[in-house]
C-alpha cells in the first residue's frame, strides 16, 4: 500500500478501515437525540398548550414554551402540538364556554337571522350583524361575538370569519 499523505504520516486507505464506522455510529447517535429532544419538548409543551387559545393562541404559546424547554427543535415540535391543543380547545377554552355562553343569555342580544348554515370558517356580512366586544375575563380580546340564528358565535374582526360557535 502507498502512503497518500506523508506528510501526516497516514494511510488513508487504512484510516478508512480503522474509522469509517464512526459516521454511521455518530448519524445514529444525532438522530436519536433528535428524536429525544422532540419528544421532551413535546412533553413538556402539552400541558403549557392546553391554556393556549385556539389554533393561532396555541401554536404561538407552544412554540415560545418548547424553544425555552429545548431550543429550536422544542420551538418546533411544541408549536404542531399547541396548535393541535388549541383547536380541540377553541378560542374561549373548554372551561370558558359555559361562563361565555350564560353572559350572552344574559345580555340579550338579538339574534341575526342568516340563511347559510352557522360553522366555524363562515363569512358573515359586513351589514346588518352587531358585533360585539367580548369581556376581558374571557381572555377573547382579538375577537368579537354576537348572534346567528339564536347560537353564539366568535367571530375575527376583519374579515367577521366565525372561528368558534359557543354551545
Amino acid at each position: 500500500m502507498a502512503i497518500l499523505f506523508p506528510e501526516i504520516g497516514g494511510n488513508v486507505i487504512g484510516s478508512q478501515r480503522l474509522y469509517g464506522h464512526l459516521n454511521n455510529t455518530i448519524g445514529v447517535i444525532m438522530i436519536r437525540r433528535f428524536i429525544g429532544i422532540a419528544a421532551l419538548a413535546a412533553a413538556m409543551a402539552l400541558p403549557v398548550a392546553a391554556q393556549a387559545q385556539g389554533v393561532p393562541g396555541g401554536v404561538e404559546r407552544g412554540s415560545r414554551d418548547g424553544e425555552r424547554a429545548a431550543g429550536p427543535v422544542g420551538a418546533v415540535v411544541g408549536g404542531v402540538v399547541g396548535g393541535v391543543v388549541g383547536g380541540v380547545a377553541g378560542v374561549l377554552g373548554v372551561d370558558e364556554r359555559p361562563r361565555f355562553h350564560s353572559y350572552v343569555v344574559e345580555q340579550r342580544r338579538p339574534s341575526y337571522e342568516y340563511n347559510e348554515p352557522v360553522r366555524v370558517g363562515a363569512v358573515l356580512p359586513d351589514a346588518g350583524v352587531t358585533y360585539y366586544d367580548v369581556p376581558p375575563e374571557y381572555g377573547a380580546h382579538d375577537y368579537r361575538y354576537t348572534v346567528v340564528n339564536g347560537r353564539t358565535v366568535l367571530v375575527e374582526p376583519r374579515t367577521h370569519r366565525i372561528v368558534e360557535v359557543v354551545e
